[in-house]
């Protein structure tokens, strides 16, 4: 593979924007649409045909859905000026929204596509508000207006009852439903249409429909007044009634896109592809460039108290934010970067911070979904991949040594559902090891532990479906084949009240003992809180040095509770009290007194198993609402809501996880295949106590212990 020169871009110029949507909204379609309308790709994808650039793995083509977040690059020009666009397309299932998390926490600016049947949706949500999180920009564009049942001004009262009032249209889709056939640039006051019949075919301008004009004129008036909160300028000018011309309008809409308060919404139909040169335009006039976002706030790497404030530019030290790894079966691991300053590149040396050791960039290349170009250089507001780093791992800072900085890392939610894994042979045993470690490296919210007790390797996802995902690439990627155990819940337990403890370990076994003595205090946090270590010793009963042992200690005890060796969540454990040796003490055995102590203080404190509970929405028709309900009712669910949208119900529910293994499955046979569930988790809480007893007998084999 030759080098290819990284064409340097006026950073102004540049813009690393997502693709984030609810599964089956059109996020891959409307890519696939932008690759072919910026010349990447000589045809428009199809997920139906399983030929589409960015769904490139097996598993995703065969599903139909996107499971990894894929990167690209294209050029778009508008006005005579080239702008050059990465794109990241990320998965809609929820089962994936790691994916979506680490995608957004180095992206500048988003498109959020909405189905303009079904309008905001649960995943729709959950995406917007991963986006606030990261305070990223977003335009809107409300996709399948061609289908029945389509409504553009439905779907937008949903975004602005859901998501924000202060979403407006700049473009108004032309026809209805099958007849959708083009758009009205609210801004420039232009109306543009295609033969719905033909696809890709280019936009014709046309005269604005008569009956349109004065509805035109009316968003028009309230897209100005919208936006003249954030410019003093023209907002006087707009009081005095003066004209304001259309540049004035794009430009002041850009600073209210970018302050992350106002959202831009357009509509059509993205399959065919011919409105999507309008969707560019609006990405290239009004989500901002890596300049525009602003200067980064990092930490000192060897002070995390001190701030260090990093610009977009290439004549500052290199800092960049390691994202993403996948494994490539060609060059091997492949580390995705947003580089934030300065300039990288191929065979230098860079400095993971975190790990607090050297890492030598063999080689660096800009992805096109599955396919490379290789570079030799990459520069502030570049997203590229890295080949030959050993150790980095999703959310490790790269910098120069000579100002080392850590950037903020990515917090990702805890596995909720496990299974036992073993190897079909001997000759997959050894395989199967690789394999787990290279996908866990990959994806932050897939996990691996063996059961003490069994022996058992325990494998712990998101969902079922991510786990069965992670099992067939172990078959086809590592030629791994593996017997998978029935799903199973990561229960958590946690204290009610606040209790104390204590914890001795005394040895003697000739020269030199053992000794460590503590007293704590356990208490319980809100839930989501964590946990939470102080050192309330005084008068050096303690001294210092054997402090954090003692902490080692609890930590280690909280990975098995006393009620059914399930992990200890949301405590606050205070080390107040105990005595040391002079010769005797030391490190393993104040660490030994520490787990003794917070197993004592648990059982005293109330202790209570916790299991995850789900979000379920299920859209239906209305002949099916009453059983749907029932359904859900009979698996301890609580019911919130049910809604109406359009011809057909959504019904709201909190249920445990526990009860919707096989879910889908009943739910389509119950529907006759036309009721949809989306599944996301919301909470632990306390597991009730008929329930409880089963999970521990079955835990501890009716022992109770």
């Amino acid at each position: 593979m030759a080098k290819g020169e990284n064409v340097k871009f006026d950073l102004n110029k540049v813009r690393n924007i997502g693709i984030i949507a609810h599964i089956d909204a059109g996020k891959t379609t409307t890519t696939e649409a932008v690759l072919y309308h910026t010349g990447k790709t000589h045809r428009i994808g199809s997920i139906d045909e399983g030929d589409t650039q960015m769904d490139w793995m097996v598993q995703e083509r065969e599903r139909g859905i996107t499971i990894q977040s894929a990167a690209t690059t294209a050029f778009w020009k508008l006005d005579d000026v080239t702008y050059r666009v990465n794109i990241i397309d990320t998965p809609g299932h929820v089962d994936f929204t790691a994916e979506v998390e680490r995608s957004l926490r180095v992206l500048d600016g988003a498109v959020v596509i909405f189905d303009g049947k079904m309008g905001v949706e649960p995943q729709s949500e959950t995406v917007w508000r991963q986006a606030d999180k990261y305070q990223v920009p977003r335009i809107c564009f409300v996709n399948k207006l061609n289908l029945v049942g389509a409504s553009f001004d439905e779907a937008l009262t949903s975004i602005r009852e859901r998501l924000s009032p202060r979403a407006f249209p700049v473009h108004l889709p032309l026809g209805f439903e099958k007849g959708t056939n083009g758009l009205v640039d609210i801004v420039e006051r232009k109306a543009f249409t295609y033969d719905p019949t033909v696809k890709d075919e280019e936009l014709t301008e046309v005269e604005i429909p008569q009956d349109l004009k004065d509805k035109i004129e009316k968003l028009r008036v309230e897209l100005i007044e919208a936006i003249a909160d954030f410019d003093d300028t023209f907002m006087e000018k707009y009081l005095n009634g003066e004209d304001l011309s259309n540049e004035e309008i794009w430009e002041t809409m850009r600073k209210a896109t970018m302050s992350g308060t106002f959202f831009p919404v357009s509509g059509g139909d993205s399959k065919k592809g011919n409105v999507v040169p309008k969707i560019l335009d609006l990405v290239v006039r009004l989500l901002p460039s890596p300049i525009d976002r602003g200067e980064i706030v990092a930490h000192d790497a060897k002070d995390t108290e001190k701030e260090v404030i990093i610009h977009a530019s290439e004549d500052e030290p290199f800092a960049g934010l390691v994202f993403k790894l996948s494994t490539d079966p060609h060059i091997g691991n492949l580390a995705y970067l947003r580089v934030y300053s300065g300039v990288l590149r191929a065979g230098t040396y860079v400095l993971n911070v975190v790990r607090g050791t050297k890492e030598r960039v063999g080689r660096v290349v800009l992805m096109h979904a599955n396919h490379r170009e290789e570079v030799e250089e990459i520069r502030a507001g570049d997203i590229a991949a890295l080949v030959g780093l050993k150790i980095s791992k999703t959310g490790d800072t790269l910098c120069d040594e000579n100002r080392q900085v850590l950037l903020e890392q990515i917090d990702f939610p805890d596995p909720v559902v496990n299974v036992a894994i073993e190897p079909k042979s001997k000759a997959d045993q050894e395989k199967m090891g690789v394999a787990l470690g290279r996908l866990s490296d990959e994806d932050p919210t897939f996990r691996i532990s063996v059961n003490e007790e069994t022996g058992q390797t325990i494998i712990s996802g998101m969902g079922e479906l991510h786990l069965e995902i992670i099992v067939d690439r172990m078959r086809r990627e590592f030629n791994v084949e593996a017997n998978v155990g029935r799903p199973q819940v990561a229960y958590k337990e946690t204290v009610q009240r606040i209790a104390e403890g204590e914890g001795k370990y005394i040895h003697q076994s000739g020269g030199h003992g053992q000794y460590g003595h503590c007293r704590i205090r356990i208490e319980p946090k809100e839930p989501g809180e964590g946990f939470e270590f102080k050192d309330e010793v005084k008068g050096g009963a303690i001294p210092k040095e054997f402090i954090p042992a003692i902490q080692k200690g609890v930590k280690e005890a909280m990975l098995s509770g006393v009620v059914a060796g399930y992990p200890v969540v949301d405590v606050r454990v205070a080390v107040y009290d105990g005595s040391y040796h002079e010769v005797d003490s030391s490190e393993s055995a104040f660490k030994i007194a520490g787990a003794t102590a917070f197993k004592s203080a648990s059982t005293h404190a109330d202790p209570v198993l916790l299991e995850p509970i789900m979000d379920v929405d299920v859209v239906t028709p209305e002949d099916f609402v009453g059983d749907v309900t029932g359904f859900l009712s009979g698996k301890r669910g609580k019911i919130e809501k049910t809604e109406t949208r359009g011809n057909l119900h959504v019904i709201t529910a909190k249920v445990p996880l526990a009860e919707l293994f096989g879910f889908t499955n009943q739910l389509r046979s119950m529907t006759s295949g036309r009721g949809v569930p989306n599944v996301e988790f919301s909470h632990y809480d306390r597991v009730p106590r008929n329930i409880a007893q089963e999970i521990i007998d079955a835990r501890t084999g009716g022992t109770g212990k």
